[in-house]
């Protein structure tokens, strides 16, 4: 018997073939990998450069509001230092004054830039300020906005006040009521307004409300106004005593 042999020429091309585009799907596998993870890199690197970048700002930015935050300290330590100081000085002015009167100061003394009148003393701004800045401004200096309670009080403070706006102490903006700043009830009196007021009036374009605060007018008389409105104001304090 003799036995054929035959060459598989074509089951091998086949099988070589098949051999090859594995090998490339797998090469193209391993090259799209290394792609992404060269575009994943280049990304976290921009992003590393980007964090360092904010991490750079907000350190300059730390740094600016350190160095203003020093600043706000050491003007605080400085108001600090001339509020004592004034105190002082305020102190060595009713001394002075006790020495020059032989020991007697029947009515006290006042601060520094401030008016003696019976036992109160009383300070006529030169620098504009709304209502409540100006209550404020004197509730921070031991005072607060005038309380004028006897025709000797009005008569000194109209004096005083030279012909200029001021604010005083009244308003009705707490209760609707008239009322002094210590929550004092103010008793009408019309003599003492200009003629037709207070009127509330609505129509002057400085926001919601009417017009709450009470101030002097040129006139000496007194009228009302919104509280917004920035102008000259008076506080009031009692005199030291010996």
């Amino acid at each position: 018997m003799t036995t054929e042999y035959h060459d598989d020429v074509e089951d091998d091309s086949s099988s070589f073939w098949n051999k090859d585009m594995k090998t490339s799907n797998r090469l193209w596998s391993v090259e799209k990998g290394v792609s992404n993870l060269t575009d994943s890199l280049s990304t976290a690197q921009q992003l590393t450069k980007d964090a360092a970048m904010d991490v750079r700002r907000m350190k300059f930015a730390v740094e600016s509001n350190r160095d203003q935050l020093t600043s706000v300290s050491e003007a605080l330590k400085q108001l600090s230092v001339l509020d004592t100081l004034s105190r002082t000085v305020a102190t060595l002015k009713c001394s002075l004054e006790r020495l020059i009167n032989n020991g007697s100061a029947a009515d006290g003394c006042c601060p520094l830039g401030w008016d003696l009148f019976s036992s109160s003393c009383y300070l006529f701004s030169k620098t504009p300020l709304a209502w409540q800045d100006a209550r404020d401004w004197c509730n921070g200096h031991e005072s607060h906005l005038v309380i004028l309670n006897t025709d000797e009080e009005w008569d000194f403070v109209v004096h005083h006040a030279m012909g200029t706006f001021h604010w005083v102490g009244l308003s009705d903006e707490r209760t609707g009521k008239w009322e002094w700043v210590n929550q004092t009830p103010y008793v009408m009196n019309r003599r003492r307004w200009r003629p037709g007021q207070p009127d509330s009036w609505t129509g002057h374009g400085l926001g919601p409300g009417d017009e709450d605060c009470a101030h002097l007018h040129y006139d000496g008389h007194l009228n009302d106004l919104h509280c917004s409105t920035r102008m000259r104001y008076i506080c009031q304090r009692h005199s030291q005593r010996s």
